[in-house]
């Protein structure tokens, strides 16, 4: 039977919470995100956030409205450049795969790392799911950095990555590298990371988005790069969550990478994320 934890601090208040596991994650039990009153609780879901990385919610039965109403509680938010300009709520980015569109989230990455102030966190909902298959991972950045030795984090601490968008983004935009980088320029982000809220150091380099490591050799790069980025394969900081509609996840960018598993096709699954802005990543 899973543990449930009854916090009552004035931290996290009283949610119910139940962690998934040890190094990441937790559900919050009955608790309704589209409330009147749920800028009471807002307090209490950033401290649960920050404890576990990432946190989840059952049964939100939310409009585009509501979904973003709660986001708003966390700070400003950004536009996708995915999502179509005529979209009548631009904040939103509808993430939809089926048997003409297959979902290609499968590899390890933070979102948004080719801004200048990547994302603070992503809030995605569960519209349309498929029977099974189509779960999330999340691992711990923070206990990947730990588990380095302690000769490899000194090393990594100094260095610098550079995330560009077009790596992803030119094919599935059908835009050219050049035309993509007028308005979004490869960007320089340190290696090691400090959370501005937690002060953990975490690992920030991610295979979706980082090109390479300034001052290396090209091979010196790509070595280190393939060992760092393999550190989120780690089982052991990592929690796995099973969607279902209406199910809520909001993680913490500064902290977590996630993976989506490409496992149902041709089935349908069909998601929204609202993304709260961030800050510049710094190392101290």
């Amino acid at each position: 039977m899973a543990t449930l934890v009854q916090t009552r601090h004035p931290d996290t208040g009283s949610l119910e919470i139940r962690p998934l596991t040890p190094a990441i994650g937790a559900e919050i039990l009955d608790i309704d995100l589209a409330a009147a009153d749920i800028g009471e609780s807002i307090p209490a879901i950033r401290a649960a956030l920050l404890e576990h990385g990432v946190v989840f919610f059952r049964d939100q039965r939310l409009t585009q409205e509501q979904h973003i109403a709660f986001a708003r509680h966390f700070g400003e938010l950004e536009i996708h450049p995915a999502t179509p300009m005529d979209q009548p709520n631009r904040v939103v980015l509808r993430i939809a795969h089926g048997p003409d569109s297959r979902g290609r989230e499968n590899n390890w990455h933070s979102d948004v790392t080719w801004r200048e102030c990547p994302s603070l966190g992503s809030i995605l909902l569960a519209r349309e799911v498929p029977e099974f298959g189509g779960d999330t991972l999340f691992a711990n950045m923070h206990l990947a950095y730990e588990r380095l030795s302690p000769k490899m984090r000194e090393f990594c601490e100094g260095l610098t990555a550079v995330h560009d968008i077009a790596r992803v983004f030119a094919k599935r935009l059908r835009k050219s590298v050049e035309e993509l980088h007028e308005q979004y320029p490869p960007m320089r982000h340190p290696v090691v990371r400090t959370h501005p809220e937690s002060g953990r150091r975490t690992i920030y380099v991610n295979t979706g988005f980082t090109t390479h490591i300034e001052g290396l050799s090209d091979k010196e790069s790509r070595w280190l790069l393939d060992h760092l980025f393999a550190t989120a394969a780690d089982p052991e900081i990592q929690c796995r969550f099973r969607w279902r509609e209406g199910s809520v996840a909001f993680w913490d960018n500064r902290l977590c990478q996630h993976l989506a598993a490409s496992d149902y096709f041709p089935a349908v699954r069909v998601m929204e994320r609202v993304t709260v802005a961030g800050d510049r990543p710094y190392f101290a």
